[in-house]
């Protein structure tokens, strides 16, 4: 078999001008032998050119001496231009070459020119047309990034002008480590003349000689991750395939943009907001301390987009699975946490974070993906509930999901799937702290995406809560979601996925039990008002507040946030917990001056007792002030009372109040943990009627922040400088101070080593940057030492461009 190449603008017969041949024909003695010698007949010499021609067609080239007037080999004039009939020779050369050919058998004509892929230019510049209409110009990538169900062009220059009546072209692309046709992760985009939507295939739109422009379009269900490219020639001379060029891998993401994908969102200011936004803001606290910090998600920042890939893949999850947002939220959910798979980040609440950076540290998601795609996967040290949730956002926000981070104050965590939150008391009112598994954060941080539900009944598509902050296990994994917001709101907690701890975590009923003497406990006071309060996200467009909480619960009290919750109760483990209560006329509150305390001065708590009947009213007040983890976990008690209360009966409608308590901070600086959290227990019983109440009031001492200050004009290329300055608010000194800066487009994550603070003292630093990217953005600080924790700044800087004139 011999594989023939002639000039393109050659066609039809194999007879008539040729260029030069060169033939090889190697030591065959045995075929040798069978022709006639130089001499033959008569006495004619028979040269290579005639014996080739006679066995490609002897019909019109017999042997010398036979018919030698009709010899029309004396007419041809040679031309081939390589023929090489050594076939193992040919075969080496295939194995080694960057293109396969599979060259058909010579039936009487020459075989057609192999149509071979000399380049593929994807027109994936950042300002190019794909990037701009796929909405993925801001990914600082140099791979093609786009969104499926959308179409992209892309060039492809071939060895020679393509016809579309004997050549056949295709692309095929694949991810995934074992790419199949039959489960789309490996796909095969045939060349069509009308594309339909909603289907892989490609049209040419321009041709120019050797080079076509293609239209290539994708499915809005296709897997998301990263591809192979390549493509596929075929006509009668045989096949060939392009090389792959890693620098052709292309990245698919979700498309909000297409109506036709699970993630679909119509609001074009939503999308901006929950899509392209790479800037955020957490909130933290307590509901009546609101704190809020702007976090730095940077989806499209340089090796982001690689790091969230290398996530799903190290998930280990099938490809196939990945182009469903279902799924996909489902397996990120378990990876940004370390439990089961080492995923991207370590939690730690214990204060001590000597091993890695102190959770209140990190400003945004940027610096810890990148440590972990740089580690192969090698959790980074630490972090708490609004990391995860910072990191979450960035992954899903990266992958085309629209997303949100959310803060859920008063946020109950349940343990046994009760549906209600637990306080274990003794026979004398005090905490059973071994027994008192459920708790309630101060706040907790989780985050919302968007997409469709189809796996649920009509209705309960939009906005889905997902948690990565490893609480408790889902399906045997850490992971939480994604639980309808809708079927969260109606007490529809039997709609998958983890919609009761969801429901529990905003809208659970604290329910009080009392031990008896026989061991057993009885429901002695409930509070119905305690969970799930100002839940918060980031207004669309600015940086306030949005307040969601209808999205998640009925207004308090209502008639139907009280059928919601008897709803999902049935599904709980202690339905008898929604007995009718006994007659309560005397009730305790407790509030707060202002904004309440600050770091280094007393906290200045009221305790407000009343009473409501006609009658008098005499009770205990057993109060204790606990220093707590802000995820409602115990760390020491720091100040233990018993006070007799003597309550004049209601007269004239107007109820006896009794007001006192004052917190000192000598009483608890020494035991303060990250957020500075502490936490006030009352209870008591009412002598006349027997009835108990108690109540549980969490505060934080609000820390200072840093004062940010630009210095110069901020121009992209150009050095300019920003003042950090801060006045410790402690009256001891901070120890071994540590400053973090970072700033998307102005300046990479960098530490700083400050030193010592003194008591009371201010300090400050300037440091240089140099912008790279021009607009409207945000330079992110923190303080971190010992002695305190919690303390950020942040400024807002506009970048001008470089002049036209700038080298």
């Amino acid at each position: 078999q011999h594989a023939v190449r002639r000039d393109p603008s050659e066609t039809g017969s194999a007879v008539g001008r040729f260029p030069s041949v060169t033939l090889d024909f190697g030591e065959d003695e045995e075929e040798e032998d069978d022709e006639p010698g130089e001499e033959d007949g008569g006495g004619e010499t028979e040269n290579a050119c005639r014996r080739w021609l006679r066995t490609v067609c002897p019909c019109c080239c017999r042997k010398p001496g036979r018919h030698d007037d009709d010899d029309i080999t004396d007419t041809l004039e040679t031309g081939i231009d390589e023929l090489d009939d050594n076939e193992e020779e040919e075969e080496e050369e295939e194995e080694e070459g960057t293109d396969v050919e599979k060259p058909g058998k010579a039936d009487g004509e020459l075989n057609e020119l192999l149509l071979k892929v000399q380049s593929i230019d994807l027109m994936k510049s950042q300002s190019g047309q794909n990037r701009t209409e796929h909405h993925t110009h801001l990914y600082q990538s140099d791979n093609l990034v786009i969104r499926r169900g959308q179409t992209f062009l892309m060039w492809i220059t071939l060895s020679r002008p393509f016809s579309p009546d004997s050549d056949k072209l295709h692309l095929e692309l694949k991810t995934g480590p074992l790419p199949t046709v039959s489960k789309g992760t490996h796909v095969i985009v045939p060349l069509v003349e009308e594309p339909e939507d909603g289907r892989w295939e490609a049209a040419v739109v321009r041709q120019e000689g050797s080079k076509m422009m293609l239209s290539v379009s994708s499915s809005p269900a296709a897997a998301v991750g990263r591809y192979e490219l390549t493509v596929e020639t075929n006509n009668a001379s045989g096949q060939t395939v392009s090389v792959r060029d890693p620098a052709n891998d292309v990245y698919l993401l979700f498309n909000p943009w297409c109506e036709d994908d699970a993630v679909f969102m119509d609001s074009e200011v939503e999308r901006q907001e929950y899509v392209m936004n790479d800037i955020g803001r957490m909130y933290y606290g307590t509901r009546d301390q609101i704190g809020a910090r702007t976090w730095s998600y940077g989806q499209f920042d340089d090796g982001i987009l690689a790091a969230c890939v290398f996530v799903l893949e190290k998930s280990g999850t099938p490809p196939s699975g990945w182009g469903d947002p279902i799924n996909v939220v489902r397996v990120i959910s378990a990876m940004i946490n370390s439990p089961d798979d080492r995923g991207v980040v370590e939690g730690n609440w214990s204060g001590s974070y000597l091993a890695g950076t102190s959770p209140t540290v990190w400003s945004g998601s940027v610096e810890i993906l990148k440590e972990y795609h740089k580690n192969l996967g090698s959790p980074v040290k630490y972090g708490q509930c609004w990391v995860f949730a910072g990191v979450f956002t960035t992954v899903l926000r990266c992958l085309g999901v629209p997303s949100r981070a959310v803060t859920n104050y008063s946020s109950a965590h349940d343990t046994d799937v009760s549906l209600t939150t637990d306080i274990y008391l003794d026979e004398n009112l005090d905490p059973i702290d071994e027994l008192n598994g459920d708790s309630i954060w101060n706040f907790h941080v989780w985050t919302d995406c968007w997409m469709a539900r189809p796996d649920l009944p009509p209705g309960y598509g939009g906005w889905q809560a997902v948690d990565a902050t490893p609480q408790e296990t889902s399906q045997g994994t850490f992971r939480c979601g994604p639980a309808s917001l809708a079927a969260v709101r109606s007490g529809q907690v039997f709609l998958k996925h983890d919609a009761p701890f969801v429901f529990a975590e905003v809208n659970s009923d604290k329910i009080y039990w009392q031990r008896k003497i026989d061991g057993t406990f009885s429901q002695i006071y409930s509070e119905k008002k305690l969970v799930g309060h100002a839940i918060s996200t980031k207004a669309v467009g600015t940086d306030e507040r949005n307040d969601i909480t209808d999205l998640y619960k009925h207004p308090e009290g209502s008639e139907q946030e009280r059928i919601a919750v008897e709803t999902a109760s049935r599904y709980g483990s202690k339905a008898e917990a929604y007995s009718s209560p006994t007659a309560e006329d005397v009730s305790v509150e407790v509030t707060m001056d202002g904004e309440g305390p600050k770091m280094g001065s007393d906290a200045g708590l009221t305790i407000t007792l009343r009473n409501s009947s006609s009658e008098r009213r005499q009770l205990v007040l057993h109060s204790q002030a606990a220093v707590m983890y802000y995820t409602g976990v115990h760390k020491a008690t720091v100040r233990k009372d018993e006070t007799e209360v003597d309550l004049q009966p209601n007269e004239g409608g107007l109820a006896d109040v009794v007001t006192f308590g004052q917190s000192q901070y000598k009483d608890y600086k020494d035991q303060l943990v990250d957020q500075a959290a502490l936490m006030l227990t009352l209870s008591g019983r009412v002598k006349e009627t027997q009835q108990v109440f108690a109540t549980q009031f969490s505060f934080r001492l609000r820390t200072p922040d840093l004062i940010l200050k630009p210095i110069g004009k901020a121009v992209v290329g150009e050095k300019m400088a920003v003042e950090i300055s801060f006045t410790n608010p402690l009256p001891q000194v901070l120890k071994a101070v540590i400053f973090h800066v970072e700033g998307l487009g102005l300046l990479n994550a960098r530490k700083i080593h400050y030193g010592d603070i003194g008591a009371l003292e201010s300090a400050s630093l300037t440091e240089q940057l140099v912008p790279s990217l021009p607009g409207p953005r945000k330079l992110l600080a923190s303080l971190d030492s010992r002695q305190l924790t919690q303390v950020h700044g942040v400024t807002d800087i506009t970048v001008e461009g470089k002049s036209d004139g700038a080298l």
